[in-house]
């Protein structure tokens, strides 16, 4: 089956190759020669804990800042845009991401007035137009027992199953700070969330979705004026952020491969057989960008029980909450 799945996945970039749109970035295919001893051990998929500097991102990925214009560092960079692009195994992914609202915009407009939501509407028409399904990856992503009941689940806790089933430790974690937040949980949690919310609603959401939330972290991205305090942070620093918008681009394609894997859509029924056989195939992903091994996920375990239970909940239609 893994032959199969990387074989369809390399025959859908293929497809796709360097096709684009004004919210698209491009997937081409590229020569990765010179990033193979930069990033041993890491195809399709970064891991922050192995990169210790911006001089040794930028070894790995091209970062490039563009139309910058306030260069005051009181005023707000309202018109940068920085762009990524990462070059592996012989496919370039490329991540853009412009100045903007964040998701605490959009949370401050849904508990606001009709004027904090009009400014909504004005900054992100795409925003409003979207607020049911926006919601709905809200309560994917968040741990909300008050509607799904005690021990609910969210993206992260099958980002942290997968952390559990890795089954070769020798190999894992020849690298120690792969076992630490910024290490395999956090490539898994971004991979997972943006392979999900691309597969059940779309590329388009995903990439929303994926763009505020690092806006929110830290709005400097777009410009690369960070501030030594930044810089030098050892748990959210510029690295993570621009590894973790590597990373969401790896998952929307991955997400867009098992879509047609499984002919996802906004109805399908997630049964606890679907989304072990979804998420065995991301476990083999990781598996084969990463080179560990894995302990495979089972209809009968918890996290897929109850994440499968949650996602049929919210297509139902759970009611708006308040954060």
């Amino acid at each position: 089956m893994g032959n199969q799945l990387f074989a369809s996945f390399f025959l859908l970039i293929s497809i796709l190759a360097c096709n684009s749109s004004a919210n698209y970035p491009q997937t081409c295919t590229c020569n990765s020669t010179f990033t193979i001893d930069k990033a041993p051990g890491m195809k399709m998929a970064l891991l922050a804990s192995r990169i210790n500097s911006m001089e040794e991102l930028q070894e790995i990925i091209e970062i490039n800042y563009y139309n910058n214009f306030n260069r005051d560092t009181s005023h707000r960079d309202t018109e940068s845009l920085v762009r990524l692009k990462h070059c592996s195994n012989g496919l370039e992914i490329i991540s853009e991401l412009k100045a903007g609202i964040s998701q605490s915009d959009i949370l401050n407009a849904r508990n606001g007035s009709l004027t904090d939501q009009l400014a909504l509407l004005y900054d992100s028409p795409f925003a409003i137009a979207n607020r049911m399904e926006i919601n709905k990856v809200y309560l994917l992503a968040r741990i909300k027992p008050d509607l799904f009941g005690e021990g609910d689940v969210a993206f992260y806790d099958l980002a942290l199953a997968s952390v559990k089933n890795i089954n070769t430790k020798d190999l894992a974690y020849i690298h120690p700070r792969d076992s630490s937040e910024k290490g395999f949980l956090n490539t898994f949690n971004h991979i997972t969330a943006q392979a999900f919310i691309t597969s059940y609603f779309s590329e388009n959401l995903a990439d929303f979705v994926a763009d505020v939330h690092e806006l929110h972290n830290m709005p400097e991205l777009t410009s690369g004026r960070f501030t030594a305090e930044q810089l030098n942070a050892p748990d959210d620093n510029p690295v993570d952020n621009y590894v973790d918008m590597i990373n969401n681009e790896w998952g929307q394609e991955l997400g867009k491969l098992l879509k047609k894997r499984y002919f996802i859509n906004r109805n399908t029924t997630w049964t606890p057989k679907l989304l072990a056989r979804y998420m065995n195939d991301i476990q083999y992903y990781y598996s084969w960008a990463l080179q560990i091994g894995f302990k495979p996920f089972t209809e009968e375990d918890v996290e897929v029980i109850r994440f499968s239970k949650k996602i049929n909940l919210i297509q139902e239609g759970v009611p708006m909450v308040n954060s």
